[in-house]
């Protein structure tokens, strides 16, 4: 009975102990594993301050070399386009095809555009362009520098804008700078996009023009529609000579066209021909309005010229590109103000 009694309190100390064990080792387990999610925690913090950091890089646009001088004799603003640096990457390799865009406010009577450089982020443009401004004027103009990337067949992606205000300037010396670029402002009015193509065949002396179709132009019914029409119109030594029209789309912003125009131009007119492509909207009861207008031709630049050209040195191919539409008192002003300087193209360019 006496060993029986011992045997039965050895037992019980021996299952407690193991019992105190286990506990011991359940506990340690738990603590492990906090110390596991807690070093995993701050793993995953990490990141999202590489994220914000990330946004913020992304925030950058690039830099803009530019110059400035002023003439008060002549009452003339040169502006230099010199260079661009680490711009933002627009496009899915990485690059970038940057121009620049070069007008001022509030008057916006001239936009200048300099040539488009393929595939990089660091483009040299050393272009100057001239603006009529009276002295009295320039505290209250601002200048406008934007830096897009040229897309053919769809609409050009903004990267970043300069904004000046030349009241501002010390006009004593030319300025040279670097500015960091920010983001576009929106503050000019958007009238809408055209897409055409254009085909010179110089063998028929045919000129051949496609309107395809226009987006996003500007509401000018009550109802906040349009009745948008389409003219082309040739002008020679800055003369109207030939013109033609599209259908009119009813009620639309968008309209599609894919209407084709033939012009019989011969080879030794077609640097002196100027294309006027303007969006209209029709009014039965009143006059008709002006939506905006394209100029093309070997007097223009930027977009407009490298379209044009573009359809000079592949003969007989359609060029199709999409225009940003104009006021007309833009397109009128380069009608009236730009001297035409010849591309340089023969008859083995055919």
């Amino acid at each position: 009975m006496f060993v029986g009694c011992i045997l039965c309190i050895c037992v019980k100390c021996c299952c407690k102990d193991k019992r105190k064990r286990k506990k011991k080792k359940k506990l340690d387990k738990q603590m492990s594993l906090m110390d596991v999610i807690g070093s995993s925690n701050s793993a995953l913090t990490e990141p999202e301050r590489d994220d914000s950091e990330q946004d913020s890089s992304d925030m950058l646009r690039g830099r803009l070399l530019y110059s400035l001088e002023y003439n008060p004799q002549s009452s003339e603003l040169t502006v230099g386009v010199k260079e661009a640096a680490e711009l933002k990457a627009m496009d899915l390799g990485g690059t970038s095809d940057p121009y620049v865009k070069v007008y001022n406010l509030p008057n916006n009577s001239k936009t200048y555009e300099t040539q488009v450089f393929r595939r990089t982020l660091n483009p040299v443009f050393n272009e100057h362009f001239k603006f009529q401004i009276a002295q009295a004027e320039l505290g209250d103009t601002s200048l406008v520098l934007q830096v897009f990337d040229f897309n053919r067949f769809s609409k050009h992606d903004i990267i970043g804008e300069l904004r000046l205000q030349l009241g501002t300037v010390d006009w004593n010396h030319v300025i040279e700078e670097w500015k960091d670029l920010s983001e576009a402002s929106n503050f000019e009015e958007n009238l809408g996009e055209i897409c055409f193509s254009l085909r010179y065949v110089p063998t028929a002396n045919k000129l051949s023009v496609t309107i395809l179709e226009a987006k996003n132009l500007k509401r000018m019914d009550q109802g906040g529609s349009s009745d948008p029409y389409v003219k082309v119109q040739l002008i020679v030594d800055k003369k109207k000579w030939k013109k033609k029209k599209t259908s009119v789309k009813k009620r639309t912003l968008n309209p599609y066209f894919n209407e084709t125009f033939s012009f019989e131009v011969r080879f030794d007119q077609i640097q002196r021909v100027q294309l006027v492509v303007s969006v209209w909207d029709h009014d039965k009861m009143s006059r008709n309005d002006s939506i905006g207008k394209v100029l093309l031709g070997c007097g223009t630049s930027g977009n407009q010229l490298r379209h044009w050209a573009d359809m000079l040195s592949n003969p007989r191919r359609p060029i199709a590109q999409w225009h940003s539409l104009l006021s007309a008192e833009q397109v009128d002003s380069t009608l009236v103000l730009r001297h035409a300087h010849r591309i340089p193209f023969t008859n083995k360019t055919f």
